[in-house]
């Protein structure tokens, strides 16, 4: 009976954080330098789901402008939200994230050095130096993270995130000064911001993004039983090393996606984990599913924000989520329980 009131609770919990991403979807759309009525902006989308004549005014900013940026991040929330869930998952490190590690570093700096270096533009020619360069921070850091005599701990990968994704921003940024070109080009790409972007950026990415949750629902069964430990887990049947695989090459899809979409977006996927933790209890497989919607909304909320507090200018969300998430990650650094 307890079991089936947990499972009741969170199905109508995910059915409200389901209904909340709604709701900020419209708000993203109607919301901006320029407010735009409920009845505009329906218009706009029955407009253009009907491909029927084409926008003018409001309809425009509606059509054109507002629902890329929406698309996108819907599509970016989603990556950032798994990315992250499955690196604390497969990790057990409650501190990990994509931004806090340096994967979205290691990304930005394969892709800022391939549009510098090759002049590539199109987001299709540079987003597999985004995955190059998520795998390959990854990677480096959980190698730092492990050398010596010592095991690999939880604070020992993170120093080690940490260290990588300085020297890689360090990096990115002398490129981005060495060549102006590049520099021009990933100036709001560089922040964070989810405005400027076509639709065709969203439909770049999704599809590595929607194969990255594939192989996260692939795996979430097998995170209750690797949470316990590799040795335990193996006892009970657990498959470790594939599930290790598995989630190293999701993570890489939907880090290197959500960067090359969007820029470094950090701290969602921190926070979000945490946040639905204290309501579905520490089962992966509902986190996992929480992820999906609440990050998105995470992330929209962050970009609506962003339009009106300097408004007639906008702050991008990147700047917005990092001012939440910094004293978030603190507070989860000082916790005793993480300490222990």
């Amino acid at each position: 009976m307890p079991r089936r009131t947990s499972v009741r609770r969170n199905t109508v919990g995910l059915v409200a954080a389901t209904a909340l991403l709604a709701a900020l979807c419209v708000a993203s759309l109607a919301i901006g330098t320029q407010h735009v009525s409920l009845s505009t902006v329906w218009q706009a989308l029955t407009t253009t789901v009907s491909g029927a004549g084409s926008a003018t005014g409001d309809e425009w900013i509606v059509r054109d402008l507002r629902i890329p940026r929406t698309v996108l991040a819907v599509v970016v929330g989603v990556a950032l939200g798994l990315s992250g869930t499955l690196i604390q998952g497969v990790g057990r490190n409650p501190l990990a994230d994509t931004e806090v590690l340096g994967i979205n570093a290691g990304a930005g700096l394969f892709i800022v050095t391939a549009i510098a270096l090759l002049g590539l533009q199109g987001i299709w020619t540079y987003i597999w130096f985004g995955f190059a360069g998520a795998l390959f921070s990854m990677l480096l850091v959980y190698l730092i993270g492990m050398a010596g005599r010592a095991s690999a701990t939880p604070v020992r990968v993170l120093l080690a995130g940490v260290a990588i994704g300085a020297v890689m921003d360090g990096l990115g940024f002398a490129v981005r000064l060495r060549y102006p070109r590049a520099f021009d080009n990933m100036r709001f790409w560089d922040a964070g911001a989810l405005d400027g972007r076509p639709l065709e950026v969203a439909a770049a990415i999704g599809p590595f993004v929607a194969l990255g949750a594939i192989l996260c629902l692939v795996v979430s069964r097998s995170l209750n039983v690797t949470a316990v430990g590799d040795d335990l887990a193996t006892s009970l049947g657990g498959n470790v090393v594939r599930t290790q695989v598995l989630s190293l090459v999701a993570v890489t899809l939907l880090a290197g996606a959500a960067t090359a979409g969007a820029g470094p977006i950090g701290f969602v996927g921190l926070m979000v984990p945490h946040a639905v933790r204290r309501f579905t209890g520490p089962d992966w497989r509902w986190i996992l599913a929480y992820a999906v919607v609440v990050a998105p909304a995470v992330l929209l909320a962050a970009d609506i924000v962003g339009r009106k507090v300097i408004a007639p200018s906008e702050l991008p969300a990147g700047i917005v989520t990092a001012f939440v998430g910094a004293p978030v990650l603190i507070w989860l650094i000082r916790r005793r329980a993480v300490g222990a």
